[in-house]
C-alpha cells in the first residue's frame, strides 16, 4: 500500500486510542475516558459541522462536566472549523502539551540488537501504571480501552537484574502502519539504552506483523526522545496541541 498521508496518520492515531463510549456530535468526536491519555478524554473536531460554534462548545462543557472530567479540546491541522483554536483562546482556553506526530518507513537495518520481552496485556498495563503512579481506576480504564480494541497490538517491556519492569512500549497495527505508544522508562533507569531496546523491538514486531510504516506522538519539547526516534528514521509530519481552562489542563 502507499505511504500514509497526514490525514491518514491522524485517522490511525484516533483509531489506536479509541475509548469505549465515545460519542459523535455534529462532526466532533467526544471522548470522556478517565485516565492519563488526553487523546482518549478530549474533544476531537474531525468532521465538517453545521451547528453554531458557541452552541457546540457549551454542549461539550455540559457533557464533560456531567461525566466528571474537564472539557479539553485537541487541535490539529484538520480541526473543523478552522477558527476553533482562536475561538477557544478567546473563551479562556489555554494552549498546552504541544505534540509532534512523527513518521518513518520501517527499516530493518536500523533495528539493532536490542530485545525487549513480550508481556501479557494486564500485567503490562499494571507496570505502566506503576511507573506513572496512576490510580487503580486509571489503570482499569487503560486496560479496558486496549482490550476492547479491534486491532492487533503487542506490549513489550524491559526488566532490570532484579526482575523489575523499568521500560515499556506498545505497538498497535492497522493495515501496514504501526503506532508506537507508552514508551516509558523508569526515572532511575534512564540513559541505559532501555528506550532504544523498546523501540527496536516494537519496530521489529511490527515488521513481522506486516507493517512497513510507523508513527508516534512525542512532546515537542522532549528532545532526548526525539533524538532517539531520529535514529530510527522518524521525522515530524505535523503538530497538535490541547486547549483547556486554567486548572483543567492536567
Amino acid at each position: 500500500m502507499a505511504a500514509p498521508d497526514d490525514r491518514r496518520l491522524e485517522e490511525l492515531g484516533l483509531n489506536s486510542s479509541a475509548p469505549p463510549g465515545q460519542l459523535v456530535y455534529d462532526g466532533w468526536l467526544l471522548r470522556m475516558l478517565k485516565g492519563k491519555a488526553k487523546r482518549a478524554r478530549s474533544v476531537n473536531a474531525v468532521y465538517p459541522s453545521k451547528a453554531e460554534l458557541a452552541t457546540k462548545v457549551a454542549y461539550c462543557e455540559r457533557l464533560y462536566r456531567s461525566q466528571g472530567v474537564p472539557a479539553i479540546f485537541r487541535i490539529t491541522p484538520f480541526s473543523e472549523p478552522a477558527s476553533l483554536d482562536a475561538d477557544l483562546e478567546r473563551r479562556g482556553y489555554g494552549r498546552f502539551d504541544p505534540t509532534a506526530v512523527e513518521y518513518a518507513a520501517i527499516a530493518p537495518a536500523r533495528f539493532g540488537a536490542g530485545e525487549a520481552e513480550s508481556m501479557e496485556l494486564a500485567t503490562w498495563v499494571d507496570a505502566v501504571g506503576g511507573m506513572r503512579a496512576s490510580p487503580p481506576e486509571h489503570r482499569s480504564a487503560h486496560l479496558a480501552r486496549l482490550a476492547g480494541m479491534p486491532l492487533a497490538l503487542r506490549a513489550v517491556a524491559v526488566r532490570d537484574a532484579a526482575g523489575r519492569v523499568v521500560a515499556t512500549g506498545l505497538t498497535v497495527i492497522e493495515d501496514d502502519c504501526a503506532g508506537l505508544f507508552d514508551i516509558i522508562t523508569h526515572e532511575d533507569a534512564r540513559r541505559r539504552g532501555h528506550a532504544r531496546s523498546i523501540v527496536a523491538t516494537l519496530l521489529r514486531t511490527a515488521w513481522d506483523l506486516g507493517a512497513r510504516y510507523a508513527y508516534l506522538q512525542v512532546n515537542c519539547e522532549n528532545e532526548p526522545a526525539r533524538r532517539l526516534y531520529r535514529d530510527f528514521g522518524f521525522a515530524e509530519r505535523y503538530q497538535y496541541w490541547y486547549r483547556g481552562r486554567p486548572g483543567e489542563q492536567g
